[in-house]
Formats: C-alpha cells, structure tokens, sequence
C-alpha cells in the first residue's frame, strides 16, 4: 500500500527573522519562525525549557482556591471523598495523578471509572447514586463533569459538592458545582488552554501542595509532585493537545520521569514491547503506551490500566501488563474488521462534505479511532454510529477547517449526553428520530462550511534543503526541537531534482522503498520511505524526483546512521 495521498505541498514562507548576529544557521532560524518564535526570549524559552519557570500558577484559575479549601479541609475531616475519571489514557492518568496525591496525604477516598459501553462518558445518575450511598460527601471529576448538570444537580439535593476538574468545551448548560477548574471555560482566566485532563489535575495537585501546610494532615516532602509528572505527559501526549507554552515543559520533564522507570506496571509494560523505558520518548508514548491503556477502556474496563500505573506489587504489575496487551492486540483485530465495513458503506470515491456511517453492534470502544482513520484517508470530517446495547452512540473525528464538537452542539435537542474537541467529540442519541435529524443537520453545516474549499490534505513542509547539508551538527540541533506533537511537528523539509541511484524494496511483504540518492554532488544520501513498497515499480535507477523527508537517527547493530525518513514523493517528468 502507497503512503502517498496526493498531497498538495506547502512550503512555509522563507524569510530571516532573528537578528542577524544570531549563531543560528539559516534552516534552524526558519524552523524557529515557522514556530512563532520570533525573539531570543521566545527562542531560549523553546529550546530550553525550565520546570520552574515556564508552568503557570494554579491559582490562576478563579475557582482554585476555593477548590483547594474544600479537599484539604475534606481530607482534616476524614469526609468519604470519590473522584470520577474517564475511561481514555488521559483520563486514567488523571485519576491516577488525583489518587496519588489523596493517598500521600492520608484521604479516605474511594475511585469511579465508568464502563465505557454500559455508562458512557462523564458521570452517570446511577453511578452518581451509588457514589451517595458509599456516603460520599465530596466528588472530584477529572478530565470529565463539564457536560453533566443534571448529574451535579443531582448530588448538590443530596448535600455532596462536585469539584470539576476538565479541559473540554463549555456545554450550552453549565453545571453547578462547587468549583469549576477547566481551562477551556468562558469566563476563566487561565493563560494556557491547552492542558488535558492530567494536566489540570496536576494543577489541582501542585495547588494543594501549596497549601497542604496549613491542614492537620500528612504531607508530601518538598518535590513529591514532580514524580506524576510521568502520568501529566502520558495524558498530554496521549490526548494529542498542543506541545506549546507549559505543556511542553510538562512533557520533557515527564519523560525524563518516564525514563527513570520508577512506575513498576509501565516498567513491565516496556518488557513486553521490548522497547527501552531509559529511552522511551514522546513517539513511545504516543505509539505504544497510549494504545494500551486505551485499550482497556475500549473494550473491556478501564480499571486494568488505571491499576497498571498506581501498582506497587510486581506480580500484578506483571499480570496487568500482559492483560493490557492482549487487550490492544484484539483492539487492533476489531478496528480493522469495522473500518472495512464502514469503508464499504463510503465507497471508493465519497463526494459529502462530512462522511456519516452507521453499524449495529460495533462497539463503542473502537468507534472513533475507525472515525479517525477515515477522516485521515479522506481529509473529510466523519461521524461513526453504532447501535450498541439499546443505545445509538457515537464519535467524530474533523479537519481544522470544521469544528466538530461546535457543530454537534447545535444538534443538542437530539442528544443524550456528548462533549469533545475542535477536531473530535464523542456522544449519545436520544433514538432513531434523532438520529436522522443529526445526519441531516450535520450534512447540511458540513456542506456550507466545507463546499467551495479543496479538501485535498496538505503537507506543511518547514522549508527546502540541500541534502549536502543534512548531516549531524543539524542532527544534534533538531532534537533540540522535541519533544513534538500538536503544534510543534517533527520538521519536515523537501529537496528538489534528486536522482535516484538505487531502488529496493525492504521489510515484511517489501511494504518498505529503500532509496539512495544523490543532489548537488556526488554524496549519496541513504533514505526509507514507509509504506512506499509499491513505488518500487515506479522508479527507476537515474530517475529524477522530489521528497519531503524527516531527518532521523538509524541505530542498528551498536552504530548509528543519519536517515532520511521520506513523508512523500513526486516523480518529475521531464
């Protein structure tokens, strides 16, 4: 399979910004101003992120205060307190981070994780029942609760306060609780919008190790916190929010935790990847922790992972890993089996603005990655239903050209419960009538917003280089760069009238294109070309092409190789 798409290539604006006595070289400066980072202040910042100087105050956001009285004042009083997390990596992440915490201080707390295909997301009334017969006094959400007023209605009659801690969208109804810590709120103030649930939890907890000292309770010993800082960057990476402003700092600091492999059950997970955890980056996260703690929400309960990263025992630690595995590899199996039947329902040449499919029985779980992997192949927004256990639930996946979660709010009238991002929203239909009504309703916007536009994907390319000048000095500056994500890409570069010297195909079932070429001179430059296999047949020895190409390090055999890692090709015809 090819992993060209027909791209249409944007090569961002050349142009020097940076004073001119800069040491800088002209390809470092511009990935720079691609960035925004126009200044030297802004320039340091970046390249050298500072854990005590780049994470804003918590008590920045208004409620926090108040927020932090009412738990630690909970935790004097030996109050029952519950927090209730979601089912995803972040949210397992944030209710560890939250846990940890109450634990070190001596809390009598208890934990909700609801079950992804029985309760759905946020809180539940039946679960908010049960929580007030365990004689909870206190609630603390994490990564969820902004969507759920009836359900915070429902414990303010029963005399238990809500604490939301979120980061998603405002809904048109807000709930009334007790405080409200969420980034993405109207009328907060918090300079930073892009933390995710982990994220704002962290600063719940970095706001009550602040104050613990004024409470008759345990405390945790000066930079206890930094130790969840593993846990911040899993959720962040996980919930694919910006690596910008204290988000970056968050997760090079997290990975240097992560690194330390001090969390047994994550230290047994890389066992079994047979991936380093001294080594473990942002990619790691992204490509192999993520889909695995995932996985336990998707398809059975979100528990196991939950467990998997608080675990002190080393024979749980084991058992949970090798659960959380198997789990991701049925994941895998069932996302395949459902996006075919979804593709077959598109067809080969979809014309609709959104792409809206329908199933029975698909599990809830694996709805919205099948949604993702048609918004990638089609560069369409795409809504994927499933009818599941009596309820018609489903997950959207958008292009930044459509604001997904904004347009499923005006269809409000027809939903049970729903929430999300720009670029992805999960939710709940009232019944079949509805459901009709969202197709049309959603069709409809899509095609105002979406029809006189070119909806071919784009490639955003830093700028062009010679490949004579791609060698380890630029290496060792551009891992400068990371940790990368939303809003900080890997850099991507193109060169132009390269010829090929060799062609070979490589790896299993030759999926793989191994190319040498060369440019400006005689050097040959080595490159690999993922999922390019078929190109194979296509190009020929002395043949004349552009690439747009990552710059990577090959460790293979105790010796390391610059390789260049081709995004996409074009063959010049001359």
């Amino acid at each position: 399979m090819s992993n060209s798409k027909n791209r249409t290539w944007i090569v961002k604006n050349q142009r020097r910004i940076l004073s001119p006595d800069n040491s800088l070289s002209p390809i470092i400066s511009q990935l720079l101003i691609n960035r925004g980072l126009d200044t030297k202040e802004k320039v340091e910042i970046f390249l050298q992120p500072d854990y005590s100087r780049d994470l804003h105050d918590p008590f920045l956001f208004k409620n926090m205060a108040q927020a932090v009285a009412r738990i630690l004042q909970a935790v004097e009083a030996k109050e029952k307190i519950f927090i209730y997390g979601d089912y995803d990596a972040d949210g397992v992440c944030s209710t560890a981070i939250m846990s940890e915490y109450l634990r070190e201080i001596g809390a009598n707390f208890d934990i909700y994780i609801p079950f992804r295909e029985k309760e759905g997301y946020g809180l539940n009334l039946s679960a908010a029942e049960e929580i007030v017969t365990k004689g909870a006094k206190l609630v603390i959400t994490v990564d969820c609760g902004i969507s759920n007023s009836a359900e915070v209605d429902f414990f303010n009659t029963k005399n238990v306060d809500v604490i939301i801690s979120d980061h998603h969208q405002q809904p048109l109804i807000m709930p009334k609780a007790l405080a409200i810590i969420n980034p993405n709120v109207d009328d907060e103030n918090y300079p930073f919008h892009g933390l995710t649930g982990s994220g704002v939890a962290y600063k719940l907890v970095t706001a009550m190790v602040a104050k613990q000292y004024n409470y008759k309770i345990a405390h945790t010993i000066q930079g206890w916190e930094k130790w969840l800082l593993d846990l911040v960057a899993i959720g962040t990476v996980a919930d694919l929010q910006p690596l910008t402003d204290e988000n970056r700092t968050i997760v090079k600091y997290g990975l240097m935790v992560l690194n330390k492999g001090k969390r047994l059950g994550l230290a047994k997970m890389f066992s079994l990847m047979s991936s380093e955890i001294k080594s473990a980056d942002e990619k790691t996260v992204g490509w192999q922790i993520a889909p695995r703690l995932n996985a336990a929400g998707r398809l059975n309960h979100a528990s196991v992972a939950y467990k998997l990263l608080i675990t002190t025992d080393e024979e749980e630690a084991t058992r949970l890993a090798i659960e959380l595995n198997k789990t991701n590899s049925e994941r895998q199996q069932l996302t395949d089996k459902i996006k075919i039947e979804a593709r077959a329902q598109i067809g080969e040449n979809p014309t609709d603005e959104i792409l809206i499919v329908v199933g029975d029985n698909w599990p809830t779980g694996v709805v919205g990655l099948v949604s993702g992997r048609i918004t990638d192949e089609f560069h369409r927004p795409s809504l994927v239903i499933s009818r599941f256990n009596g309820e018609i639930i489903g997950s959207g996946r958008s292009i930044p050209e459509y604001n997904i979660v904004a347009e499923l709010k005006k269809c409000d009238q027809y939903l049970k419960r729903y929430g999300g991002h720009p670029q992805a929203c999960g939710f709940t239909i009232k019944d079949e009538a509805s459901l009709q009504e969202i197709i049309k309703l959603m069709k409809s916007s899509a095609q105002q917003q979406l029809a006189n536009q070119n909806l071919k994907p784009e490639l955003e390319i830093d700028c062009e280089v010679d490949l004579e000048n791609v060698d380890w000095p630029m290496y060792n500056l551009l891992t400068q760069f990371a940790p990368f994500g939303e809003a900080n890409p890997k850099p991507k570069f193109v060169a132009y009238n390269l010829t090929v010297v060799e062609v070979r195909q490589v790896g299993k079932d030759n999926q793989h294109l191994r190319l040498l070429v060369k440019h400006n001179s005689e050097l040959i430059k080595k490159t690999i070309a993922f999922s390019f296999g078929d190109w194979h047949d296509k190009l020929s020895e002395g043949d004349n092409i552009d690439i747009v190409f990552e710059v990577d390090k090959n460790d293979w055999n105790g010796s390391s190789e610059l390789q260049l890692r081709i995004i996409d090709i074009k063959k010049n015809h001359e």
